[in-house]
């Protein structure tokens, strides 16, 4: 999937054809996300917000798991500290670090252009978190969700359980995220957790072939629509009527739209 390069040799970043690839190898650990693979992610996103050649990010995995979520042996966020202080301070240091991981999501909901989930397995913790920050979001038949933080003392609280009652409403966020209950493939596509579910055997292919739909689509296009939607769950319906005059009208007043309307008029 072309060329490789990245910070980590358990998350390598791949580009080709405008499409960015961060993929998770580190299976004898069930993939579960070191900081090391989430300087990965974030120097993808920082490659996938600077340059104008690259139109979307896929993140995916290799193994039975996408991720496990979270390497519980390792510190939650990315920021350094001083020593002194984290034993003076441990929650306020806590927060601080935590705060650093919130961000990445924040990032990937906010980029303006798209970001796929490509869930290859069983996906838990904060692969969940991530994949309901993302735009799109795909699995094969094999693949699981979970939130399983209750279990051990704590909530989702990465944007997670906010972003998951937004996606599939407060009745199936409350089965995964207070119950703690896993959900498959087929009813992760029922609840809209997922867009669709492609088979193993042809999975990145699926997924490339629908990010090769998007790369074709124009990026503003792309990137005001993102913003709208996402404004649109906030805001009333007069909002939203604003919102859709003021999108419009930036790219009706476009070269692309003229483009466009040219090729369609001349076939």
């Amino acid at each position: 999937m072309g060329k490789e390069a990245g910070p980590s040799e358990h998350a390598p970043i791949t580009e080709h054809d405008g499409i960015l690839t961060v993929t998770f190898r580190r299976e004898e650990k069930l993939n579960a996300i070191t900081p090391e693979m989430t300087a990965a992610l974030w120097e993808a996103l920082n490659r996938l917000s600077l340059r104008d050649d690259l139109r979307c990010l896929v993140i995916t995995g290799t193994g039975k798991y996408f991720t496990a979520g979270m390497d519980l042996g390792t510190q939650v966020g990315s920021s350094p500290g001083n020593p002194q202080t984290e034993a003076a301070h441990p929650g306020w240091n806590f927060r601080r670090n935590y705060r650093s991981h919130h961000l990445l999501y924040d990032e990937i909901e906010a980029i303006e252009k798209p970001v796929i989930i490509a869930a290859q397995g069983i996906s838990l913790g904060a692969g969940v978190e991530m994949a309901v920050s993302c735009d799109f979001r795909f699995c094969t038949p094999h693949a699981e969700f979970g939130l399983p933080e209750v279990n051990i003392g704590v909530m989702a609280g990465s944007g997670g359980t906010s972003r998951l009652t937004r996606i599939v409403g407060p009745s199936w966020a409350k089965y995964i995220a207070m119950a703690g209950m896993r959900v498959n493939a087929d009813r992760a596509l029922a609840i809209g957790l997922v867009h669709d579910v492609f088979p193993a055997e042809t999975f990145l292919d699926e997924v490339y072939a629908f990010c090769r739909r998007l790369t074709a689509i124009s990026p503003d296009v792309l990137g005001v629509t993102k913003l709208a939607i996402d404004m649109y769950a906030d805001v009333d319906r007069t909002a939203q009527r604003h919102i859709d005059r003021i999108a419009v009208h930036g790219l009706v007043q476009s070269g692309e739209f003229d483009k466009a309307r040219e090729r369609f008029t001349s076939d």
